[in-house]
């Protein structure tokens, strides 16, 4: 089953406005950049507005913007706001009871599923989305602001 690529996307998004220094950028722009439509670049700014990570400006010159300082933005608070599945999905239908490992299997498995559940959040509520922009600027080899 393959996974959802909203995450990626989303910090490619917020990437994007962070090293933009605050100016708005159309929806049709970050598509190009992520390479994807503009839909699913609005329904993502959708969520990420919701979680309060970006902000609209409306009018001429209008788009995007982060809603706060990409340093306060950790890659944990975009993964909540985007991501709306269990990190691991467990059986479609519930195992036979009356089996020995059917039975017994969930419990046996979700203390597992749980610490590398909170091992993950742990890791990605240590990196901000002006750790990644940074990195991002350094293998590119150019400076925060880019002018595009």
């Amino acid at each position: 089953m393959p996974t959802s690529t909203r995450f990626a996307v989303a910090v490619h998004i917020l990437t994007a406005l962070a090293v933009g220094d605050g100016k708005p950028m159309r929806s049709e722009d970050l598509a190009y950049s992520a390479n994807t439509g503009a839909v699913v670049i609005r329904g993502l700014l959708s969520r990420l507005s919701e979680a309060g990570l970006t902000r609209s400006q409306l009018g001429a010159g209008g788009g995007t913007m982060l809603a706060k300082p990409a340093k306060k933005i950790r890659l944990l608070d975009v993964y909540v706001a985007v991501e709306d599945t269990e990190l691991f999905s467990l059986h479609r239908t519930p195992p036979c009871e009356s089996c020995a490992v059917g039975g017994n299997i969930l419990a046996a498995l979700q203390p597992a599923l749980a610490r590398a559940r909170g091992a993950m959040e742990d890791e990605l509520a240590k990196t901000t989305i002006a750790d990644i922009a940074g990195k991002v600027a350094q293998i590119g080899k150019f400076s925060i602001p880019l002018v595009w």
